[in-house]
């Protein structure tokens, strides 16, 4: 996903951040309150010039003590006003960055899960990780933090160099001859900033992405002895990473050193043409004080333009990223005008001579003029070698992949021309490894359906064999399962799966392999919760064991994404053959069976 890092002017930074402004629309008067308190405590630290410039020319040097009381009065009133303002434009802005940052992850989430799987085959998860946190961090902290600090020195910049035209056109001028020399470091930096922030940011994801494969694959890695190896490997990574950040650190740092000293050189100057034009009586002593104030400030302002323009840089490429994963088109999505599928549900399954290729193997079809029609009620099997096309049954059953040609259709109606949520709710699937969230045993069941009551969540449990193990647990139904439900058998784990396909009573039922990494006594359990499973709905079962499906009520037997044969298990033992070979080896006890040939 990593893309060449586009070179970016300043004003293009800017555009990817003003793609945001959808975001702020919702919380417009959030953004109004903190832009007028942006406004009053900009403008209150401009009149401090010239409150010191009373001070100076009517209270110190008039020598009135009542001037000058009255002068730090008014004074003490503009600071109080200062801070407050400051204190509502802190908390506002803060709150605005906060919540665009949950805002937008929870966009990217809502539209990342709306991809088909496909798409997290081809990404890695950490780095998709990375974008989901670290880049909203990032938004967040520029949006809550550094947009606030560049409008507020914005208008100090505008209004310093306006005031300080007033006070002495002059030394304005030697001000305005000054400009060019920051301005041009901030634009030839500012564009390797850029382009470093971006590729730091991709590196930050590389290392969530190997963080996050090692710790799923975690026994092997520790099996395997890896853990020295993958240390290293995972330093390296690391390392790229840092050396990434040191590289825009220190374009950062470079051009911060460069614009303080050009401004306060600068000062220097017109500090010296100012004293000698005092000194003349060109100016009065006040006016040079305001003058040296609103210097400092516009300089000031400048130096954390410079700053903020290296965090807007890097913001821009936190928005590229996240919005190039928002502009990620679906690939299977739902029609304009979806049909209707008829009530209630049959269960009928027709493949019509589907033929299809994945993406990445466009050259090898997976399935081949392959026709199907399942009846409603039926238990149909599906036995092959690997690679024989019996997954992507499955994947195009569930609308994972579209067909290049041909049609899949449930209960009459094309899945292309139906609603994705309604045919996908009248399916159920118990996988080989069956995919269980960090969260209680109830709530994993309840997955299924998650409007279930209590006593629906019971009932599913005990029809799945699965009420006795959970009583035995030492919160029962309230058992956290740990990531992957790592506290669970593989045989409980099937349970579980089974009841909450169960609670989701489907009309068809995809079993895939959901019985082949069981041990004996595992498998009876679960062997007998399936039976009451597939009672009254059509069952596609994918066989690795062809004792499982003995008793199915036809079996297809694939190859190359073809049908090859067809029938029941005593047809198909007579009639020779892939099947009847594959059921040599595993039925004939004068053969070793050493691994099943089949998936």
């Amino acid at each position: 996903m990593n893309q060449p890092i586009p070179k970016r002017t300043i004003s293009a930074a800017l555009t990817e951040v003003r793609r945001l402004t959808t975001y702020f629309r919702p919380y417009k008067w959030r953004v109004l309150v903190a832009a007028v308190a942006l406004l009053i405590a900009a403008g209150t630290m401009l009149g401090l010039g010239q409150g010191l410039r009373w001070l100076v020319d009517s209270g110190l040097a008039g020598g009135n003590s009542e001037m000058l009381d009255q002068s730090l009065l008014v004074l003490l009133a503009v600071v109080i006003l200062l801070s407050g303002a400051t204190a509502v434009r802190y908390y506002s802005v803060t709150w605005i960055g906060e919540r665009i940052a949950a805002d937008l992850r929870k966009s990217v989430f809502d539209h990342l899960i709306t991809l088909e799987p496909g798409f997290f085959e081809e990404q890695h998860t950490g780095e998709l990780l990375s974008r989901l946190t670290a880049d909203t961090t990032v938004l967040q902290s520029v949006i809550g933090t550094s947009v606030s600090i560049a409008l507020r020195n914005l208008l100090i910049l505008i209004g310093g160099t306006v005031l300080l035209a007033i006070t002495s056109p002059k030394l304005t001028g030697l001000v305005s001859l000054c400009v060019p020399l920051v301005i041009v470091p901030i634009v030839i930096f500012g564009r390797r900033v850029r382009r470093l922030a971006r590729a730091t940011q991709d590196r930050v994801g590389d290392v969530g992405a190997y963080a996050d494969e090692a710790f799923h694959g975690i026994r092997t890695l520790q099996a395997f002895g890896h853990e020295e190896h993958d240390r290293q490997l995972f330093g390296t990574q690391v390392d790229r990473s840092f050396l990434a950040a040191l590289s825009r650190i220190r374009t950062r740092a470079q051009l911060t050193a460069v614009i303080i000293f050009l401004v306060f050189t600068a000062i220097g100057i017109i500090l010296w043409v100012g004293g000698h034009d005092m000194l003349a009586g060109r100016i009065t002593a006040g006016e040079l004080s305001a003058f040296v104030f609103y210097s400092v400030m516009v300089a000031a302002a400048v130096g954390a333009l410079a700053e903020v323009i290296g965090e807007l840089q890097q913001a821009a490429g936190a928005t590229e990223r996240l919005l190039e994963l928002l502009g990620t088109t679906p690939k299977i999505e739902n029609p304009a005008t979806p049909i209707t599928l008829p009530e209630p549900p049959r269960g009928e399954v027709v493949f019509d001579d589907v033929c299809f290729a994945y993406p990445t193997r466009p050259d090898q079809p997976a399935l081949d003029h392959f026709s199907l029609q399942v009846e409603p009620g039926q238990t149909i099997a599906l036995v092959g070698p690997s690679g024989a096309g019996k997954s992507t049954v499955f994947n195009l059953l569930l609308r994972f992949n579209d067909p290049q040609q041909g049609s899949v259709s449930i209960d009459g109606v094309d899945l292309r021309e139906a609603d994705i949520g309604q045919f996908r709710s009248r399916i159920a699937l118990v996988s080989q490894e069956p995919t269980l969230f960090a969260e209680s045993i109830f709530e994993n069941i309840r997955y299924g359906r998650p409007d279930a009551d209590d006593q629906a969540v019971y009932a599913a449990a005990t029809a799945a064999h699965a009420e006795e193990f959970i009583q035995r647990l030492p919160d029962g139904y309230a058992t956290q399962l740990g990531e992957r439900g790592a506290r669970l058998s593989g045989g409980q784990k099937q349970r579980i799966a089974i009841a909450r396909a169960l609670l989701r009573d489907p009309a068809l039922l995809l079993l895939d392999e959901a019985t082949s990494a069981l041990d004996a006594e595992s498998e009876q359990a679960v062997q007998e919760a399936l039976k009451i499973l597939m009672q009254g709905r059509t069952t596609l079962v994918i066989a690795h064991r062809l004792a499982t499906i003995v008793s199915a009520q036809r079996i297809i037997v694939m190859e190359q994404g073809r049908i090859v044969s067809q029938g029941t298990h005593g047809e198909l033992t007579k009639m020779g053959g892939l099947y009847s070979r594959l059921a040599e080896l595993q039925f004939d006890s004068r053969l070793p069976v050493a691994e099943p040939v089949v998936k």
